[in-house]
């Protein structure tokens, strides 16, 4: 028996959730448990909820107006969280992450210009790579006896020598689930300085770096700020990506005119809704941000608990933030093998670990963001299905 944290979130049963309609719950049959898009199913924080139903009362439906509300709100949650000194005036309204990272590639960078990434990493990397006509350079990073995943610095010393434009950095890491520290990051800037590389760090999980771990913004160590630029957003860690809201925080006078760069027009392809809904959480949405922690925690414990139970030939490292699990699934064997005998035998969809690059072969990745019936019922299928 599952016991729960007083302070956990509520989720809503199977027929209540089925009844959404966004990409997690309309993607499979009814029959089929839904684990595999970074969406969680607890309720909105109420703050959140507020101010949408009141602008919708209203009929406050237009454009959205970003300043100077999401720089001090981005402001106050940096320094609330992580004692990080934003500028409110330094931080530019993007309409998402990827939409944010893949401007600032093309304020960098020229068409064949190189790129490096760190696999195995969200797969939009891939693709935002190919989208601004640049040319992919990979710096996987390394897994240690102990199954911890690091930033590979002797791979990213490499891969900076050969002069690439960009370095898009994931921190904390998905879908390994590593916050990367502050020594790593210090390494990262000095690398940068050293060969010309401008750091886009998507920091967009680092709301939910759980119990156990510390999240370092990279704009805050040595030499960051000359070289970097940060995308942070309410999204992943209040559930709100399809609300389009994010931001592009500089901390020094050249990073400051790259997103001067940025399209003129890109303020107005934010939601009004996401504006919003970012500043209501990022201003007065703590306390529940702290439920969710705890309630993450929780269900991590759990997974863990389930996984040596139940598939002891899965084999994983807890991570350190994200609702998401990283499962090495290959003594079941290479390519997708896992993520489809889990979706056929046990009715269980989980993302497939090639979509993350050639390292995640033999891998699928779990998201644990539910409740504790629905993770239980999910690795329960999983088990059977290897019967």
């Amino acid at each position: 028996m599952v016991r729960t944290p007083p302070g956990s979130l509520p989720v809503d049963g199977l027929h209540a959730l089925r009844q959404r309609r966004s990409a997690k719950w309309s993607t499979y049959p009814d029959d089929v448990l839904p684990l595999p898009v970074a969406e969680m199913d607890f309720p909105l924080a109420p703050v959140v909820q507020d101010v949408l139903r009141r602008a919708v009362d209203a009929s406050d439906t237009g454009y959205g107006y970003a300043e100077p509300v999401l720089g001090a709100a981005v402001a106050r949650f940096a320094g609330e969280r992580w004692s990080w000194e934003v500028d409110a005036d330094a931080v530019s309204a993007v309409a998402d992450v990827g939409v944010g990272t893949v401007e600032l590639l093309r304020a960098v960078c020229r068409p064949g210009d190189a790129v490096v990434i760190s696999p195995p990493v969200y797969p939009p990397f891939f693709s935002w790579v190919a989208e601004t006509r640049t040319r992919l350079v990979e710096a996987p990073l390394r897994q240690g006896a102990d199954g911890t995943w690091r930033l590979d610095l002797d791979r990213l010393g490499t891969a900076f020598a050969q002069r690439p434009a960009a370095y898009i950095l994931c921190n904390p890491h998905n879908p390994v689930g590593r916050v990367h520290d502050r020594e790593e990051l210090t390494a990262i800037a000095r690398l940068a300085a050293e060969h010309g590389v401008t750091v886009i760090a998507d920091e967009i999980h680092a709301p939910l770096v759980l119990p156990g771990a510390e999240f370092t913004p990279f704009l805050t160590v040595p030499g960051g700020g000359e070289v970097g630029i940060s995308l942070v957003s309410a999204s992943k860690a209040f559930n709100l990506a399809g609300l389009k809201c994010a931001a592009a925080v500089t901390a020094s006078s050249p990073m400051r005119a790259v997103t001067d760069r940025l399209p003129p027009d890109g303020v107005w392809r934010i939601g009004h809704f996401g504006l919003l809904a970012t500043e209501a959480a990022f201003t007065d949405g703590g306390e529940w941000l702290d439920a969710l922690l705890t309630t993450l925690d929780a269900r991590r414990q759990q997974l863990g608990r389930l996984l040596a139970e139940r598939l002891p030939q899965v084999r994983w490292t807890p991570p350190e933030a994200t609702f998401l699990a990283w499962l090495d699934c290959r003594s079941l064997g290479g390519g997708d093998t896992a993520h489809e005998l889990f979706l056929r035998e046990g009715r269980v969809a989980l993302e497939p670990g090639t979509r993350f690059g050639a390292e995640g072969s033999g891998w699928v990745r779990l998201n644990y963001g539910t409740s504790e019936e629905i993770l239980d019922e999910a690795v329960l299928r999983m088990a059977a299905a290897l019967h």
